[in-house]
């Protein structure tokens, strides 16, 4: 498919979508007007918190309506004041022109399908006769539904009040029974648009036959975002966050020593991802990446600000560390045989265990006799470290933070110098270090509690 010439393919995060005011002078309307306004699709996440009550705090792990259902517990109550919820974020977009009434008719129909839906669902898990998984999965779909539908009406509704002509492209699939899979709906919902004529806002959830949370679970509306971006093959693919993508977490480093990254390319973006600093999930960067779709991450409250830039082949043109982060939520799990030395199959072993519990990890390291591997925290399970020392002498865990150097272009003589003297410098003691042959990512595990000094040492002095 040919690039649709000027047209974007946007995603407004969940932050972003709470400060509507902000999204509409700083985005819809910045720098636009008439025509100017249109070939451009958005796509929406659900106001700010929302899915959290609908499956479950991402950050703290707090039980949802999800949970209930998932216990065997009532979850009317649950329904009932989510609806209240989102009549009250209505009443806050009211001043902007969302016509209240209509809103919450929406709203009341929406869930109350909904809860339809889930009392089926609910019954047949009762009945026993089934495998739970499927159900509990399907729960999941209907419930995270909810939070997009409701955002992108409500965002539609005020923007239409605003006499800009919008079409709400609802791929949510509530009573639509036709067994299609995500790309066929995005198909299907696109096909007859005149894109230079509307502004598109699309929700995140995209309901399908694959099931969109099964492989992606809360990361699904980056992946709806790719797959339209993949369809409409467009002149730029742009995600709105309520901060830069940045060459050092401002929030450590202070705002005065960190700038916006400016260009990279999509191998760093997948090392971001590794470490969880995600400027897209990696799944979702794929198609773009595969299709040669540039990628642009803008700060929402900085309409002005071009943002950072990846693409597929980006290399800077002078040597440089791009971006320093890290994580402080890992464990090192240390396996060590004085048999492995010479012997085939040592890490062939290790890695089947690990790929038996479905863990990943994010780094490894390898001696003689023993391999250190690095994985989160909220991946480990007891059983692992209990098949491992089944097979092996000894087995340690311990938990670390990570700190890394990222760069398309750092292969540099006296950077890992530089950067061990700054870690050295401020006492702290480099547990394991490692690069791979490109030289894109060097890594340092320390102890958790000189993380952020080491992100603030290192970016002194290499960023």
């Amino acid at each position: 498919m040919q690039t649709i010439n000027k047209l974007t393919v946007e995603k407004i995060g969940g932050t972003s979508m709470s400060a509507l005011s902000d999204v509409i002078n700083n985005i819809i309307l910045y720098e636009r007007s008439g025509d100017q306004l249109y070939n451009r699709v958005f796509v929406v996440s659900a106001f700010s918190g929302v899915t959290n009550l609908l499956l479950e705090n991402k950050k703290t792990g707090e039980p949802g309506v999800y949970h209930r259902i998932a216990k065997y517990q009532d979850f009317h109550e649950s329904l009932r004041k989510l609806t209240d919820k989102l009549k009250t974020i209505n009443q806050q977009y009211e001043p902007l022109g969302l016509n209240l009434k209509v809103s919450d008719e929406y709203i009341e129909k929406h869930v109350s399908q909904a809860q339809t839906y889930l009392e089926d669902l609910a019954n047949i898990l009762a009945s026993g006769y089934v495998s739970t998984e499927g159900i509990l999965q399907a729960a999941r779909e209907i419930l995270a539904s909810v939070g997009e539908s409701h955002s992108a009406f409500v965002f539609a509704n005020i923007l239409q009040n605003k006499g800009i002509n919008t079409t709400l492209v609802d791929l949510s699939g509530f009573g639509d029974h036709r067994a299609f899979t995500i790309d066929q709906r995005i198909s299907h919902e696109f096909k007859h648009i005149a894109f230079e004529k509307t502004i598109c806002i699309v929700t995140g959830y995209a309901k399908g036959t694959e099931g969109i949370m099964r492989e992606f679970d809360r990361g699904y509306s980056e992946v709806t975002f790719s797959k339209i971006a993949a369809f409409l093959n467009p002149q730029e693919a742009v995600i709105h966050k309520e901060y830069h993508l940045s060459t050092a977490d401002p929030a450590i480093v202070g705002e005065d020593n960190c700038i916006p990254v400016g260009d990279t390319n999509y191998d760093i973006a997948d090392q971001l991802a590794d470490v969880g600093m995600e400027a897209i999930h990696p799944k979702a960067s794929k198609p773009l990446e595969i299709n040669g779709i540039n990628l642009r991450i803008k700060n929402t409250f900085q309409p002005s600000h071009p943002g950072t830039l990846i693409t597929r082949d980006f290399v800077s043109d002078h040597k440089r560390v791009e971006v320093i982060t890290g994580t402080d939520k890992l464990l090192v799990i240390d396996v060590y045989d004085p048999l492995m030395v010479g012997n085939v199959g040592s890490d062939l072993k290790i890695m089947q265990i690990f790929f038996e519990h479905g863990i990943s990890y994010t780094f490894k390291s390898t001696s003689a006799n023993s391999i250190s591997i690095v994985i989160w925290e909220h991946d480990f399970v007891k059983k692992l470290i209990s098949d491992l020392e089944a097979e092996f002498e000894k087995v340690n865990v311990e938990k670390v933070a990570m700190v890394c150097l990222l760069g398309s272009n750092m292969d540099q003589p006296g950077l890992l110098a530089k950067a061990a003297t700054a870690l050295a410098a401020n006492d702290i003691n480099i547990k394991c270090a490692g690069f791979a042959l490109r030289k894109v990512n060097i890594q340092f595990l320390v102890a958790r509690e000189h993380f952020q000094t080491a992100i603030i040492a290192l970016n002194k002095a290499v960023g």
